[in-house]
């Protein structure tokens, strides 16, 4: 069973959780296109969970593992995280990442949601001030990006993958009380290897399009294994961990500061330094600081 971690040590993980996702993302930019999105995503599921399996096995031992709920995990995994990345990547062929990045900033808003209709969670002052700072800050951070947002089915879809993944990520928790962090990440990371392995086959075995083995290198693979173990693995058990303490709603805060992240990994790859993004970034560290009460109110 898990215990729960210090609003201090929950707050980093969950920026560490999105620092080394925001790492992984450039690593697709080699695989985007010699792989369709479907066979790609089933891959790095499958990766991921090969990766956690062995160290889950070794570090709390096979009677836990056979006494997981893997039908559970099956369910939740394949629904929430195949099904909700499946759609992300329909959605955002359908619009654009300006779309996707939008609608994703408002991840917080969806977090809220829950908590309240589910858990009974009261909206405080603290609350509403630090959910709108960060999604100030989210929509500041992404100012520099072109185009615009678009609405229709592909914005839809968007919607839906976020969703997923947010309530996903709260039963991802509230579903296996007797696991650990690692244990939750890998019976549902599991459930989504599971789920997306076999669309990939099924669309396979229908005629749809295969990686183009031919261009695939040894360059290829790193990317493969830095965007599935570090941007899927390691980002999904930290973002585990953390909602584990202090739940999706103060969790999800932390989404909006991604873009920051992403500028930081590409500026140490010789790109540009964008001090809007940064400005960006402390507003949604405002937002999070107020939203948990660590910053409090002056009331009258």
């Amino acid at each position: 069973m898990t215990t729960p971690h210090r609003p201090a040590v929950a707050n980093l993980m969950c920026m560490m959780s999105m620092l080394v996702w925001a790492v992984g993302l450039p690593a697709a930019d080699l695989l985007i296109g010699p792989v369709p999105p479907l066979p790609l995503t089933a891959a790095r599921m499958a990766m991921a969970t090969l990766c956690l399996l062995p160290v889950w096995w070794l570090l709390e031992g096979g009677a836990v593992l056979r006494g997981a709920n893997w039908g559970r995990g099956v369910w939740i995994g394949g629904v929430s995280i195949g099904l909700g990345a499946f759609m992300l990547v329909v959605g955002q062929g359908l619009t654009d990442s300006v779309t996707v990045a939008v609608i994703s900033a408002a991840m917080p808003v969806i977090g809220i949601g829950i908590e309240v209709v589910m858990d009974g969670k009261k909206i405080t002052p603290n609350l509403v001030l630090g959910t709108l700072l960060s999604l100030v800050g989210g929509l500041m951070a992404l100012g520099g990006m072109r185009g615009g947002a678009t609405l229709g089915l592909g914005a839809l879809l968007c919607f839906g993958a976020v969703l997923l993944f947010t309530v996903g990520s709260r039963l991802t928790v509230t579903a296996f009380p007797q696991l650990t962090a690692l244990g939750r990440t890998t019976i549902t990371l599991a459930g989504a290897a599971l789920a997306t392995g076999v669309a990939a086959a099924i669309s396979l075995s229908l005629g749809a399009d295969g990686p183009q083995w031919a261009i695939l290198g040894l360059k290829e693979f790193g990317a493969l294994v830095l965007f599935s173990i570090g941007g899927l693995a390691i980002s999904q058990m930290l973002w585990v961990a953390s909602i584990g303490s202090i739940g999706i709603a103060l969790a999800s805060l932390h989404i909006n500061a991604t873009p920051f992240y992403v500028m930081i990994t590409l500026f140490a790859l010789g790109g540009e330094w964008r001090w809007s993004q940064a400005v960006a970034a402390a507003i949604v560290g405002l937002g999070v600081l107020i939203a948990q009460g660590i910053i409090p109110l002056w009331r009258r």
